[in-house]
């Protein structure tokens, strides 16, 4: 490969040297790149894959699996909870740009927070595909892990033993919104569950009981609801009951029904009632007031899954025991009483 931008000579096919000098990184860099991805910044592992594409090595390194071709075209499944749900659409974005890139075709099928859904879905693709990324999954962990065994799998917004997984700091993010509610004023805390198949959803109503009692917050939980808008129409009544000084709501679907549902009680948010979901969607910044909401690098995370899911096809050995953890911030709106972006430590 020649420097200064020109064009690698034709001496062969490229190494991972090649790639290291386009990249300007150090050989073992574009190992990890490809073999353990989630050891990689997604800054440099993006710098690699791209000089990989220029000296033409990436589509050797992943159609390769002990020296011969696998199979001509490379098909990558992805099994959504609920593809309605906003939350999902980054998800989606990033595992498809970054098969794109490898030159895999995703195939998406939505289960519609349905196990028996799920589950068919995964049956159906397992002779088909070369790997299974679930997002959102609702499975149990042993059926995943099951399934794991039979296909190179990646679950993502879940941590599963025995399984690779991609997830967003739940644990951190509900604490700096807790502590962020404590700091302008709230005495009381419910929470407004989500699916009790959900895995974030019980890490973040963990997280609520465990930093409201550090803080000396009186807490709540009430549900379970359908994470839509009806479901936070029927969180709003059963709120009403024992009404509290703030909420955080599973997700900004729940919050922003729920906020416009006691809105038309008369509730001022924040000045009665402060309110903090979770996902940051697009309503959630033009709604009145503007939600305060927990958000996640949900593309990033897309991006980490495919690459973890193609590494694994390619022979692989997953990194099972935890989970790759990518962080979280809170958006502070108007829904409560500060205003800026409070970063995560």
């Amino acid at each position: 490969m020649q420097d200064n931008g020109k064009a690698r000579e034709s001496t062969g096919p490229a190494s991972i040297y090649d790639v290291a000098r386009e990249a300007g990184v150090a050989a073992s860099t574009v190992s990890r790149t490809f073999s353990r991805p989630g050891r990689v910044s997604y800054a440099t592992a993006e710098k690699v894959r791209a000089a990989a594409e220029r000296v033409g090595y990436r589509n050797q390194a992943l159609r390769r699996a002990g020296g011969i071709d696998r199979r001509p075209s490379w098909m990558l499944g992805l099994i959504v909870a609920d593809i309605s749900n906003p939350v999902f659409i980054d998800m989606v974005q990033g595992v498809e740009m970054a098969a794109r890139d490898s030159g895999m075709t995703t195939i998406l099928s939505n289960s519609r927070e349905s196990r028996d859904r799920e589950q068919e879905a995964i049956q159906r693709s397992l002779a088909s595909v070369d790997g299974l990324i679930l997002a959102g999954a609702r499975l149990p962990d042993a059926a995943i892990r099951t399934f794991a065994k039979q296909k190179a799998m990646v679950v993502m917004n879940r941590a599963v033993r025995g399984v690779a997984s991609v997830v967003i700091d739940q644990e951190q993010g509900t604490r700096s919104a807790v502590e962020h509610l404590a700091r302008t004023g709230a005495r009381s805390i419910a929470y407004i569950m989500g699916p009790e198949t959900s895995w974030a959803n019980g890490m973040r109503w963990a997280a609520v009981r465990d930093v409201s009692k550090a803080v000396g917050l009186e807490f709540r939980r009430i549900g379970p609801f359908e994470p839509t808008m009806s479901g936070g129409v029927q969180a709003a009544k059963v709120w009403r009951e024992h009404p509290t000084d703030a909420v955080i709501a599973y997700n900004d679907l729940m919050a922003l029904s729920f906020m416009r549902d006691v809105q038309s009680t008369g509730v001022a948010v924040p000045d009665d009632l402060q309110i903090v979901g979770f996902d940051d969607l697009l309503a959630s910044s033009l709604v009145t007031p503007k939600l305060t909401t927990v958000v996640g690098p949900f593309e990033r995370m897309g991006a980490t899954a495919a690459a973890h899911v193609m590494a694994i096809a390619n022979g692989v050995k997953a990194s099972t025991e935890r989970p790759v953890v990518l962080p979280a911030r809170l958006i502070v709106r108007g829904s409560t009483r500060e205003t800026g972006e409070v970063p995560l430590l």
